[in-house]
Formats: structure tokens, C-alpha cells, sequence
């Protein structure tokens, strides 16, 4: 697909192999120490330049298509941020969908790094990494880290970024349960926990050092408290030979972690029927280079890394 067609980006997913809320300001925002992993879990965008008016059309009905959409307010972003001068005057962006929404998954987030991606390259933009870092960060805390994927160290509210060491190679199962989670209730359930905030600045690593001991989630325990299939889903994940099992940001999506693929298949076929249940690999940082730029081989060189249990409800349609 040529620039003057349109061009076609992936969005990857990602997963908290680690979150700690160490406490929050007098405005309500939470201190975060985690760490971000890609995986191969991913939206497909594709942007079309029109004559005039900006549209957006996506095949889940959870997913907004209007000014809400943090893509409708990266494409503004970058369009004002580029003086407008000499760019088309229409955009239109299809999203296929496959990152559930509510799931601590960061479709949303991925979704918006993706739309600078691709439109960066459709109007031949020369924007500098530290600009783009800037105007993720005001559409979201988390928006920045999907500029450069692999394995991030976030601090702050996640937008200050350390890159770490790709972590070992490991098959992911993700499940997702019947229900999401908002973000804000949440942070506000931790809030109103007071066993959460006693402990929250307590066994914090330093920056770059992430041992297996603090796969974590300091939210898991007050969400997991009013959407209890959380924690059951965990345990099953464990019971069933996961090394580590927990859910991912706010939820309301859990994963475990597998070293050898048949463990790794075989409790994907044992949670169907309670969960919608997929098989992943993680995305290092040289694979996120390559397969998040624009136009890389959609034909499918990812194909291999997603597995659907069965035709799951959150992760894939038909």
C-alpha cells in the first residue's frame, strides 16, 4: 500500500510483568514503578488519505469512532504539531480490533502510538522520538511506551521510560474474563484499600532491576476483590504450570507465563470454556522495530505467534 493509497500499521498489545503503586499526590495521580512487555496480541490500523473530513471506522462496537478515540486525538495532535500546511485535508482510519477494551492490555494507548507511526510516515513527517514522547504522553501515561515496545521500565505515571534487557523468551496465555475494568475505579478500589496503601512504597526495586521475586500487581488484589474470576483465573493459570500468573494493569485480563509451548497449549485448551483464552509470544524490542513500522509485512510474518484456543469473544472475530 503506497503513501498516496494509504498505509497500514500494527498496534501490539502489552502486559505488566510488574506494577507497584508506591502512593499518590495531593491531585489524585498514582506513583507507578512497572514494567511494560510487548506481545504479539495486535490491533491493525489503516489510513487512508481523503479529500476532506476525518472519519473512523472500526469492526468491535466497544471501540468509540468518534472524538473520543485517543487515534482521532493523536492524528489532531500531529496534524496541528506539523502546521497543518500542505497535509490532506481528510483522513479516514479503519481499526480492526483485536485487543479487547477494559482488559489492562493498552489498546487504546497502542492504538494512538500507532496512529503517529503511520501518519508520520503517509504526510513525510521528520518529527524528533522526544517530540512524539511528548505528545503521547498528553493523550496518556502510557501511550509513550508503545512508541518503542520490547521491555520498558516505566516510573512517575509510567511515562518515564528506562529501556531494560529484553526479558527471556516466554509463551504467554492470556485470558480474558466476562467483564472489564475502568482504569479509574481501579486506582480509586487501591484508594480505598487501606492494606494496599500501607504497603504500597514498601519492596520497591530500583530503577532497572527487576528480579522474578516482584512479578507483581498492586492492583490485582482490590479489582480481583469485586471481579473475583480474576483470581480464580489465576489460580488456574498457576495450577496449570504457569512459572508466574497475575493480571495485567488495571485488568480485567490475567496471564501466565510458560517456558516450553505444549505446558503453554495445553492450558489454553484446559481454560476453554471458562475464559477467552489466546496463546502469545513476547515482542522484543528489535522485533517491535520491525514489525510495528508501517507497511511491514502485513501479509502475516506474525501469523505464527497468535493462537486462538477457540473463536474467543474478546480477541479475535470472524
Amino acid at each position: 500500500m503506497s503513501r498516496r493509497t494509504g498505509v497500514s500499521v500494527r498496534a501490539f498489545a502489552k502486559i505488566n510483568l510488574t506494577l507497584r503503586v508506591l502512593g499518590s499526590d495531593d491531585a489524585g495521580y498514582h506513583e507507578l514503578r512497572t514494567t511494560f512487555q510487548s506481545v504479539s496480541l495486535h490491533d491493525t490500523l489503516t489510513f487512508t488519505p481523503v479529500g476532506a473530513g476525518w472519519s473512523i471506522e472500526c469492526d468491535d462496537p466497544a471501540c468509540p469512532c468518534d472524538r473520543t478515540n485517543l487515534v482521532w486525538k493523536a492524528a489532531r495532535s500531529l496534524w496541528r504539531e506539523a502546521g497543518r500546511r500542505g497535509l490532506p485535508s481528510g483522513v479516514r482510519v479503519r481499526i480492526q480490533k483485536r485487543i479487547p477494551v477494559q482488559s489492562g492490555l493498552g489498546g487504546g494507548s497502542s492504538d494512538a502510538a500507532a496512529a503517529f507511526r503511520a501518519l508520520t510516515h503517509l504526510w513525510r513527517l521528520r518529527v524528533h522520538p522526544e517530540r512524539l514522547h511528548v505528545l503521547g504522553r498528553e493523550l496518556g501515561a502510557d501511550v509513550p511506551f508503545f512508541l518503542y515496545g520490547g521491555t520498558m521500565l516505566g516510573v512517575g505515571r509510567g511515562d518515564l521510560l528506562f529501556r531494560l534487557a529484553d526479558w527471556p523468551a516466554s509463551w504467554v496465555v492470556l485470558a480474558l474474563p466476562s467483564g472489564g475494568v475502568r482504569t479509574a475505579d481501579a486506582y480509586r478500589w487501591w484508594d480505598e484499600d487501606e492494606e494496599c496503601r500501607a504497603t504500597g512504597r514498601a519492596g520497591a526495586s530500583p530503577v532497572g532491576v527487576v528480579p522474578a521475586s516482584e512479578l507483581t500487581n498492586d492492583l490485582q488484589r482490590p479489582v480481583a476483590a469485586r471481579h473475583p474470576e480474576i483470581a480464580r483465573l489465576v489460580g488456574r493459570l498457576r495450577r496449570l504450570g504457569a512459572s508466574h500468573a497475575m493480571m495485567t494493569g488495571s485488568g480485567s485480563a490475567v496471564f501466565g507465563l510458560f517456558d516450553r509451548v505444549h505446558v503453554a497449549r495445553a492450558a489454553v485448551a484446559a481454560l476453554a470454556g471458562h475464559a477467552s483464552t489466546v496463546l502469545l509470544q513476547m515482542i522484543s524490542r528489535p522485533m517491535f522495530e520491525r514489525d510495528s513500522r508501517p507497511g511491514a509485512g502485513l501479509a502475516g510474518p506474525l501469523a505464527h505467534r497468535v493462537h486462538f484456543a477457540f473463536a474467543p469473544r474478546g480477541f479475535g472475530r470472524s
